[in-house]
């Protein structure tokens, strides 16, 4: 169902793609939006679980392209370094496809905004972390993405010299 990467020495791992889930701090969900065109949108994100979760307003755009299709895929670029004298870009990034919904129950929306929360501000303590979740929780909408299908590539650049570190 799901199209293998076509320059396979670039492939990233799981491991590694799932590294870089953990490690970011944003991202690129696309939805269908309006009129079917495709609907891209930078949002701040937490992976746990093989699944990962957004918050955002409970109305706009990106709620009602969820509502009306819940395919969606997600992008998160770990490097982009540009390298002007090779005409070219050193990246590493990964790319997850799944089924996007919007989190209904209470316990599980909770529990989603406080691991999120949890990443956001690692270093507050849990009494105030949920004072802010108290005090946004009804304005606020979880959006739960769980994976079918993630990959992750880096320019060849970074392959080459993983490897030449290993030898």
């Amino acid at each position: 169902m799901f199209r293998e990467m076509r320059r396979k020495k670039q492939v990233l791992s799981s491991q590694e793609c799932i590294e870089i889930l953990n490690s970011g701090t944003s991202g690129v969900l696309a939805v269908l939006g309006d009129d079917d065109y495709p609907y891209a949108v930078p949002v701040s994100y937490v992976y746990h679980d093989d699944k990962i979760f957004f918050h955002g307003a409970k109305k706009g755009h990106r709620v009602d392209a969820v509502r009306k299709n819940q395919k969606v895929s997600f992008c998160v670029v770990n490097k982009d370094q540009v390298v002007p004298d090779e005409y070219t870009n050193y990246f590493r990034s990964v790319i997850v496809f799944g089924k996007a919904h919007i989190m209904e129950d209470e316990l599980e929306k909770r529990n989603a905004i406080n691991i999120l929360s949890k990443k956001y501000a690692p270093d507050h303590d849990e009494e105030h972390r949920q004072q802010a979740i108290d005090r946004e929780y009804n304005a606020t909408c979880m959006i739960e993405l769980k994976i079918e299908h993630m990959s992750g590539k880096e320019a060849i650049e970074l392959v080459r010299s993983k490897n030449s570190q290993t030898n």
